[in-house]
This record gives structure tokens, C-alpha cells and sequence, in this order.
């Protein structure tokens, strides 16, 4: 299987070098390029096209969730992980809202930086069923309407889910894992895969994290109902 190619941007050269070094030991990744800022990361995937772009939120030039946005809007083959020192829910809603898959500290261990490229690289998105609950409720009670997002989703769109699918969707947005909607629809696991692949496919989603964000914002639940 070939590599899953990984671009690491942060202003900082200690911060670049580690991450590299640990990623690079993985037998499965590779890293392609560096970046010092936002620009630079925007130029690197243009120019090496990686499945994975480690983006630093705090960087000169341009910022990291700028870069975010316009990697996500440009190259739709590489996904984003956000990195910060920061764990403060602005950041994420923000990251979230550029079109990122996923959030990681700089001090995560570097077992879990790696599964989190695998994870991102795979489709899914880098936050727990529980977290993504939390976050996206408390985006959108705080940020009702969409405020900052580029499209605003018709609430028509759900239309074309079927029934199943959009109680899929609705269970997606409470926060609930693959095999607690199984358990809930009684189902298998792999037909909920199967229902959450659709779901994505027929609303151009990139992964469920965006899926919860497009429920929220077309009305397909509302913040903090069970």
C-alpha cells in the first residue's frame, strides 16, 4: 500500500522537525514537505498533493484556519488537522468551519499523532462521539445561523436521504458512534456504515464531524435536544 503523505506546517522549526521525525518513523506515512506559514502550506499541497496536512492554528503571513479554508475549498484530496497549544472551543468551532477533520494539542503522545493521521487519511474525523456532541451543540446555540460558513446548507438537501438515512443523520448529530446507532436502529455496524457513507455521498460531506455540522445548520436537529 503506498504511504499516506503528510505536510506538517508550523512556524515553529523544533515543532516541523519533531513531528516530522515522529511521523516518519511510521512505516505507513511519509512526510513530503514542510511549512513555515500558512501560505507556504497552501504552496506545498498544491505542489506535493498529501492526504494529510498537519496546519498550526498561531502563524505569520497567514494564519493556519485561513490556510484551512482555502486548502479545503482548493484541494479537497487533503484533509486537515488543526494544531494548536490552545484547547479552547473557539479554535475548534473555527477549525470545524474552515473544513478541518480534525484537532489535536501539540502535546499529544505520539501514538495518537499517528493514529490520528491514519484516522483523518481514512475519512474519518479526528474528534470522539462525545466531543463532537459537546462542540457542535454549543456552536450552534452560540452561532445560530451559520455565522462565518461559506455555504449555508439548504434544509431541501435533506430530501434526497431517505428515511433511514436522515434518522442516521440525526443520531450522527447526537453524538453517537457507529455501533451505538446500530444498537439504537437495530442494525448491523456495517449497515450503518453503509448509511453513513450515503449520507456523506448524497450531501457532498467530507466526514461525519461535517455531517453533524450540516444537521445543526439545515435543521435536522436542534442544540441540545436528546
Amino acid at each position: 500500500m503506498k504511504p499516506i503523505r503528510v505536510v506538517v506546517a508550523d512556524d515553529q522549526e523544533l515543532v516541523r522537525a519533531g513531528f516530522g521525525m515522529i511521523l516518519d518513523a511510521q512505516p505507513d506515512i511519509e512526510v513530503v514537505a514542510e511549512a513555515a506559514d500558512g501560505a507556504e502550506a497552501i504552496e506545498a499541497v498544491r505542489v506535493h498533493a498529501p492526504d494529510v496536512l498537519l496546519l498550526d492554528v498561531r502563524m505569520p503571513v497567514m494564519d493556519g484556519l485561513e490556510a484551512a479554508r482555502r486548502v479545503c475549498a482548493e484541494y479537497p484530496g487533503t484533509r486537515v488537522i488543526m494544531l494548536t497549544t490552545f484547547d479552547a472551543d473557539d479554535y475548534v468551532f473555527d477549525a470545524l468551519y474552515a473544513g478541518a477533520s480534525g484537532f489535536l494539542l501539540k502535546d499529544v503522545r505520539r501514538d495518537d499523532l499517528a493514529h490520528g493521521v491514519r484516522m483523518v487519511a481514512s475519512g474519518e474525523a479526528l474528534l470522539a462521539p462525545s466531543v463532537t456532541r459537546r462542540l457542535i451543540g454549543e456552536f450552534a446555540a452560540r452561532r445560530p445561523g451559520g455565522v462565518e460558513r461559506a455555504v449555508r446548507p439548504p434544509s431541501r438537501l435533506l430530501e434526497q436521504l431517505t428515511a433511514r438515512e436522515r434518522e442516521t443523520l440525526r443520531l450522527l448529530a447526537r453524538g453517537l458512534s457507529n455501533a451505538e446507532i446500530a444498537a439504537e436502529l437495530v442494525v448491523s455496524e456495517h449497515t450503518v456504515k453503509t448509511h453513513v457513507s450515503n449520507v456523506l455521498a448524497k450531501l457532498g460531506l467530507r466526514d461525519r464531524v461535517h455531517a453533524v455540522v450540516f444537521a445543526y445548520e439545515a435543521g435536522a436537529v436542534v442544540a441540545g435536544e436528546d
